[in-house]
């Protein structure tokens, strides 16, 4: 595979990375088998590989740790923080006391003394983002961090970020991970031009919309999936499914599986460092990079924009980060009080 440079930081990653997320028990438990998959992948030219400590609570990065063993600078490593990592209340945010005992914890079951790139896993609103940079600032000067990223950030809190990184001296964020598919788009937007706009690598996630644009899903059919016996909840969206509709004549009009055409789509995009795959079994990665070579045409995108326009959503994007404004009934309401008064 051709090599991309991530971002401004001189790092050189394959335009597809491997995703670790269904490595353990949300996905495929088998351990000896995921690492059959990663081998494969890196074998395959897929140097960069994406995983979180909170995936499987931590069984993802013991799976990949242990894929690694004599393999480890083939590869380009990242990981993130964010989630709860058990009940206690500090084992979670993005607060100095959490990401400092969050990375020893990660590359201890990654088995490596360093992480090529460590991400924010979602926004804290309870944690100055001064406080975040300047843990994760220390995490690079000790050595144990190469670079930093974020993961699902607003463009607002993307640039706020990188001003205060630039007044207060501190290591600024080198990459950003966001949803981006041909059902969801309105990352388009500003959040990749912003990520442009400072340097900023990207590697998007969830190109194939969570498995809608694996033509899988119908509309007016119920497919069962490995897990739930039917069709996922967020794929009922009939906006979607006509979407999905609309895109199987155009895949295979210029003779491509569904697979392939959501994947050249994500890697098309000049902001698009690289697309991540997570496959959970090796019929799944293999589909996938049997077109890492495919190119779309401009009539095949210009007919994807008609179906879904740029910087928009087919449907409402289910995975992407709410902020507490939106989310938080009380921060959009002023009190009863407050109001009858006025």
């Amino acid at each position: 595979m051709k090599c991309r440079t991530l971002g401004r930081t001189g790092i050189q990653v394959s335009p597809y990375c491997l995703g670790a997320m269904m490595f353990g028990a949300i996905g495929n438990p088998d351990h000896d088998d995921s690492i059959r998959i990663i081998h494969r992948a890196i074998d395959a030219g897929i140097n960069f590989i994406d995983t979180a400590d909170v995936y499987s609570q931590g069984e993802s990065e013991e799976i990949v740790g242990k894929a690694l063993k004599g393999r480890r600078d083939d590869v380009v490593l990242a990981s993130k923080m964010h989630y709860p990592m058990g009940d206690d209340p500090n084992h979670r945010g993005n607060s100095r006391r959490w990401i400092i005992a969050a990375v020893e914890n990660s590359l201890r079951r990654l088995q490596t003394d360093h992480l090529d790139l460590y991400q924010v896993h979602r926004p804290d609103p309870t944690v100055d983002v001064e406080e975040t940079l300047s843990a994760l600032s220390d995490l690079i000067h000790s050595g144990k961090v190469r670079a930093i990223g974020t993961s699902t950030f607003p463009a607002s809190e993307i640039v706020e970020a990188q001003w205060v990184a630039e007044r207060r001296g501190l290591a600024r964020f080198r990459t950003e991970q966001p949803p981006y598919s041909i059902v969801n788009r309105s990352v388009e937007r500003e959040v990749l031009p912003i990520c442009q706009r400072y340097g900023m690598g990207t590697l998007v996630w969830s190109p194939l919309g969570q498995g809608l644009l694996t033509g899988r899903y119908r509309k007016g059919q119920q497919t069962d999936t490995h897990r739930s016996g039917g069709m996922p909840q967020h794929f009922s969206d009939e906006r979607k499914l006509d979407v999905v509709e609309q895109l199987i004549p155009l895949a295979d009009k210029a003779g491509l599986p569904m697979t392939h055409l959501a994947m050249a789509f994500a890697i098309a995009h000049p902001g698009v460092t690289s697309a991540i795959i997570g496959p959970r079994t090796m019929e799944h990665l293999d589909d996938l990079l049997a077109g890492v070579d495919v190119t779309l045409d401009d009539e095949v995108l210009d007919r994807i924009d008609e179906i879904v326009p740029p910087g928009t959503d087919a449907g409402p994007n289910d995975v992407a980060y709410t902020p507490p404004a939106v989310s938080n009934v009380s921060l959009r309401r002023r009190p009863v009080a407050e109001r009858s008064a006025a």
